[in-house]
This record gives C-alpha cells, structure tokens and sequence, in this order.
C-alpha cells in the first residue's frame, strides 16, 4: 500500500490554489461506463479560496468553503461548484480582506478604522468562524455544511444554494460539533463535542438529533445530550475530530492534544493569536478511551489507557464476544499532526515536503479491544481473548488497563487515512474492509484497500494524479461487503482535462469509468453520496 512514485514535479501543488466558481454546469467526457445504479449526486466540501485581496490564507483549513457536486443521470455526469455563502466568505469578499479569524489565520482589525478603535476591537471577544470546508451530511431532509465550530450550514443538495447558518449551541449544551457523526438508517445522528460539564469543568457531550419528524417540525430543535464523558484536564479538552460508535456502545479517544480554553479565551483577543495558537500536547497523559452505553446513554467508569497517539478518523467499531473492536487511523506521539498542514508546507519543492515528513509522527492503522466485563482479580493478565487479534488489554494494579494495539498497516510516512467502509450495512459490525486515501508524505497521490482480516491490500494509482477521499456506494442487490463502487475526485495537472471523477470497482480497484471536466478541482476533504 506504499507510494510507487515521486513527485518532483510539484503537480500537487495544483490542489492548494484558488478556483472560480461555476455559473452552470460543465458535461464531463465519459470514458468506459457510468454504472446504471448511480443517479444521484457526489457532494464534496473542501477549501476554494486561499487568499483574499493580498491577503492569503496560511493553514490547510483555512480556505473558504466550496461545495462540489457531480450530477450522475442516464450514464451523463455534469460537474457544478459553489462557494458556502457564510458569514466569513460573505463578509471577507465584501471587505477584500480576512475578517474572521481562521484555523490558522488570524483576521486583523479594519486598518481603515483609526487607532483607538482598532485598539477595542480586540477586546470584544472571540468571534467564531462559520467556514464550513470539512464535510455535508443530512439531518432530517435537509443537508448541512459543516466545520467543527457551533454553526452548521444548511444547504441546498441540489443548486448549492446556501439556505441558512445554524448555531447548534441555541439547542443543546456544546461549544461545537466534529464534522463525522454516525448517522443510523432510520436517519438518527449522533456526533459528539466538548461542554462545559458539572462543577465548572470541560466535559464531552454525545448528542442525539432524531430522523424526520412526522410534522414535518425541524429535528434540529429536538436534539439532546444522550451521555457526558469526562475531561482528563479541567481547562485543556482534547481536540475530537471522530468517535466510533458500534450498536450499544460510544467510543471516545482523548489524546493527548489539548485545546488551551483560556489562551482561546484571553490570549487571543488580546494578542491576536489563531486556533493553532491553542493547542498544545500533554507529553506524560498518554491516549485515554472512554466508552459509554448507547440507550439509554451511561458512562461506564473504567479506565483504559494507550501510549500517546494522534487521531483524527475512526475507521469502524462493533462489539464481539464481550469485546469493543475499535479500528482507527493513528498517529504515533503527542505532537499535533496539524503543525505539518501549513499551506507553504504543502506547496513546497517535493525535497522540502519529504524532509518536513521525516520528523512528523508517523501514521499507523490500529486496532485497539476494549473488554466490557472487567473483573479486579485479573491483575496482570491479558483480557483480550478474541482469537484473530494480537490486541491486548492488560489492568494494571491500580485498575487502569492498560491497551497494546494490533498494528493493521504501517509504512514510513505512508499514511492510509480518510477511511471509509461500506458503512450502510457494516457500520458499527464486524467488518472485513476498509477503503482509504494514501498519503505520501502528506500529499494524496494514490487510493487503497485494506483487509482488516488478513491485511491483504490493493492500490489505484498514477503518476502526477492526486485524488480524493473514496466514498463506498454499495451495488444495489449486492451480496459481498465489497459489492459496489468508489467515487474520487482526481487531479491530474498535466492533463488536458485536468479534473476528474473516478469510479473504481471495490473489489479490485480496476477502474469502471472516469467523467472528466475542462477544470483543475482544488483539494476536497469530506463528502458524501446522495442517491
């Protein structure tokens, strides 16, 4: 599953500039055959502007939003693009200037304004970015842009209109939302965030929000807190971008990046700093995981500990034989992986890339078991019985079980990250594949397959190609877990159509069909496929 080719060239360079967005949409040229089945739409979210006026954008996560759609009808693809209307791509064009501060961009006061008020402005608090780049995901019957702040974007699946901002914070008890919830087939989502919790503390909340309601009322307005998981530090959350979910219980992995609440909260507006600012390790805290019952939601108060890891994607988790499989995407160490995502890292000579790489943490596929019925005399003692695993959970005298786990995949700065599964009928169950992006030194140059069982893997790629996350969309009657196709937006800079969308069969990864379009696509990071 490791990179073939080098990329000397810097054709991935492509993905982090500006593009335009569409007035109408473009007919792609087909090569091979669109499947009959698909014939809806592929909607992506990822960053389309990175700089405004002079001014530029300087982490990954900072482009302003756009939303891209590829429109499947009578074996035709068309290919649209939109820019996310939210108040911080709304007021930046206005203003031809940053004025929300990004991920890793700081919004400077109006320089038009004389000195003393510029001087107060920075006293006025933090104003929350609404640049929802990440990913769109349904509640109800409407579908949502999203970041991982308190405002969620509703738009429309079809124009790519954007409808309305939501703050989430008016509804439930949360400072905000990750970007991946876990989304049952009656239309239930679950997604989880920090909160301030008993006693004046940080907490972690799970949140329900029910399918669509039969009057037709928003389900946004009836969502609740299910469970609360407790914060290691009193003022320093783990940053959470997922949580595993299997079909009775929550799965939460604290790791030891840290958000420092009252740098966010006094530092920044006074000394002008931006979310990466506020984050810091804790070196000696390790990887802690958290699990809670799914209905009715508790807490189970067992400690379970790992060696300190990085974590952004879960892969899958379900329950087996009073055990929890938890499968992830992990990065060794305590360091924040987002400290490599700068843009001028990202775009610089292939040589500079590679070297920023060989001291970032490394990438790994992990699983890690979690045992449910945990008894104290077993002191010493692996708990994990499950015989196709080399996990093992260990307690310590203390009661703390200590977590070892079995290594899926590794390769040097090869990451397989992105992960999806056929997740409509494996979501939260035993599972035997998983699809993800490769990573070659950071840069996406090829996409992947893995057995989970025997660890046996495929590869799509070509040269000076860069493609996206693949989403599963399974084959209708289709009997095998990897019955179905994958869809991924590829750039191909060299190409006279340099933009395109991929269509690969999930059994092998031999390529179906590829739509291209007349346009180079910058990168896109969450998605999904709406029939």
């Amino acid at each position: 599953m490791v990179s073939r080719f080098e990329h000397p060239a810097g054709g991935y360079r492509k993905i982090f500039e500006t593009c335009e967005e569409l007035s109408e949409p473009l007919p792609a040229t087909v090569t091979g055959r669109i499947p009959t089945f698909l014939k809806g739409s592929l909607l992506r979210l990822g960053p389309g502007l990175f700089e405004v006026g002079d001014e530029p954008f300087y982490h990954l996560f900072d482009g302003q939003a756009l939303m891209h759609k590829f429109d499947f009808k009578n074996g035709q693809v068309t290919y649209y693009r939109k820019f996310v209307r939210t108040d911080a791509y709304v007021r930046a064009i206005t203003e031809k200037r940053v004025v929300i501060t990004e991920f890793g961009t700081f919004a400077y006061p109006d320089p038009c304004k004389n000195i003393f008020s510029r001087f107060f402005s920075y006293f006025k608090g933090v104003e929350i970015t609404d640049n929802c780049l990440v990913n769109v995901y349904p509640i109800g019957e409407d579908f949502y842009a999203v970041t991982e702040t308190n405002y969620i974007t509703k738009v429309n699946p079809d124009t790519l209109e954007t409808l309305k901002k939501v703050d989430m914070c008016n509804y439930v008890n949360i400072n905000g939302v990750t970007a991946h919830p876990h989304i049952e087939r009656d239309g239930t989502v679950y997604n989880i965030g920090n909160c301030m919790g008993k006693g004046a503390t940080l907490a972690y909340n799970i949140v329900r929000i029910p399918p669509t309601q039969k009057d037709k009322s928003d389900p946004i307005e009836k969502s609740k807190v299910v469970v609360q998981f407790p914060s290691h530090e009193r003022f320093k959350p783990s940053y959470v971008h997922s949580f595993g979910m299997s079909e009775n219980h929550f799965v939460f992995v604290e790791t030891p990046v840290k958000i420092n609440l009252l740098k966010f909260l006094s530092a920044w507006s006074i000394r002008g700093s931006n979310y990466m600012d506020c984050f810091e390790s804790n070196e000696s805290q390790g990887t802690l995981f958290h699990i809670a019952k799914k209905d009715p939601g508790e807490y189970i108060d067992l400690k379970f500990k790992g060696a300190p890891i990085g974590m952004f994607h879960h892969i899958n988790t379900y329950e087996d034989q009073g055990f929890l499989v938890v499968d992830l995407c992990a990065w060794k160490g305590f360091e924040f992986v987002y400290n490599y995502l700068w843009l001028a890292n990202l775009r610089a000579n292939w040589e500079e890339v590679k070297k920023a790489a060989m001291i970032a943490p490394q990438p790994e596929v992990r699983r890690y078991v979690i045992p449910l019925d945990v008894h104290k005399e077993e002191q010493g003692k692996n708990l994990v019985c499950l015989p196709y695993t080399t996990a093992t959970a260990v307690m310590h005298a203390d009661g703390m079980i200590w977590l070892e786990p079995e290594v899926l995949f590794s390769g040097p700065r090869q990451a397989f990250e992105f992960p999806q599964i056929n997740y409509e009928r494996y979501g939260g169950k035993n599972y035997t594949y998983a699809y993800g992006l490769g990573l070659n030194h950071f840069i996406p140059d090829r996409i992947c397959k893995l057995n989970v069982k025997t660890k046996e893997t495929w590869v799509w790629q070509e040269p000076d190609s860069y493609p996206s996350e693949p989403l599963f969309v399974q084959t209708p009657d289709g009997v095998d877990e990897d019955d179905g196709v994958l869809l991924t937006i590829v750039v191909a800079p060299g190409s006279q159509r340099p933009g395109y969308l991929l269509i690969l069969n999930a059994k092998d990864l031999s390529e179906i069909a590829r739509a291209e379009v007349e346009c180079s696509i910058p990168v896109t990071f969450h998605g999904m496929y709406k029939p």
